[in-house]
């Protein structure tokens, strides 16, 4: 087991390899993720960082298990529920349990933050076209939503 991670470059760990955010299904857009903690580590939480180039976004979703974000990297902002939020460095995002969410990166730079959540977790749901009406219904959140 892995006891400690060193940060052999500017957001990458030594043996952590980056990853594809997800399988390629046109939801997101330049995202990678690296897991720094696992079940290995027998914490029950998972410790991910995720990079959102700049433009890019995450997948708009919701699910049953909780996060909570930490940007360290860059600018950015996030829908959290339905509520548009500026994300500055270190900032602590509490995504609940159903709460739509999404990322988003500011034009110029990209956005990184830590994300844990636990390790066993539900699959996350697309919005139905009804629910995505409903969220576009507040001009702020469509304007930010991205699918």
């Amino acid at each position: 087991m892995t006891t400690h991670r060193r940060q052999s470059a500017p957001f990458v760990w030594e043996g952590v390899p980056t990853l594809a955010y997800k399988e390629s299904d046109g939801t997101f857009r330049d995202v990678t993720r690296q897991v720094l903690s696992d079940a290995e580590h027998g914490q029950g939480t998972s410790l991910r960082y995720f990079e959102v180039g700049p433009g890019g976004h995450t997948t708009l979703e919701r699910h049953e298990h909780t996060h909570v974000v930490i940007p360290i990297r860059g600018s950015g902002s996030a829908l959290v529920v339905d509520r548009v939020v500026p994300l500055a460095l270190f900032d602590v995002v509490f995504v609940p349990s159903w709460g739509w969410h999404q990322f988003r990166a500011a034009a110029s730079e990209p956005l990184g933050f830590l994300c844990a959540v636990t390790v066993v977790r539900d699959r996350p749901l697309l919005p139905t076209a009804a629910e995505l009406a409903a969220l576009r219904a507040d001009p702020a959140v469509a304007a930010f939503i991205r699918v």
